[in-house]
């Protein structure tokens, strides 16, 4: 009964698109956008680029804090899509800001 449980729901899991590679690969994308457009100011481990920290100061460069980390998806996608202070407003298309998200909350873990 267990194992019938067990595939059922992997079964739903993989027919709604969620796959460990499907993961895998949303991971690196996140990673790859991440890199390009926001570790230039947040820096590589989202703790903030110390050379951009001197330029527009430290506050909101650490992306990798517990206030970052209670802020909901849709705060963040938020300040991602249309800036924020200092912070400019993305051009990355609204998937890619949630990749870029979903890497950025990872680097708080």
């Amino acid at each position: 009964m267990k194992r019938k449980v067990a595939l059922a729901v992997m079964g739903l899991l993989v027919g709604a698109g969620w796959a460990p590679t499907a993961f895998a690969a949303d991971a690196s994308a996140g990673k790859a956008l991440f890199e390009k457009s926001c570790a230039g100011c947040h820096g590589a481990d989202g703790k903030g680029n110390p050379g951009m920290a001197k330029v527009l100061g430290e506050k909101g460069l650490n992306i990798a804090t517990k206030d970052t980390a209670q802020k909901s998806d849709e705060q963040l996608l938020k300040v991602i899509a249309e800036g924020s202070g200092k912070m400019p407003a993305s051009k990355l298309s609204n998937d890619e800001q949630k990749q870029a998200l979903g890497y950025a909350r990872s680097l708080a873990k």
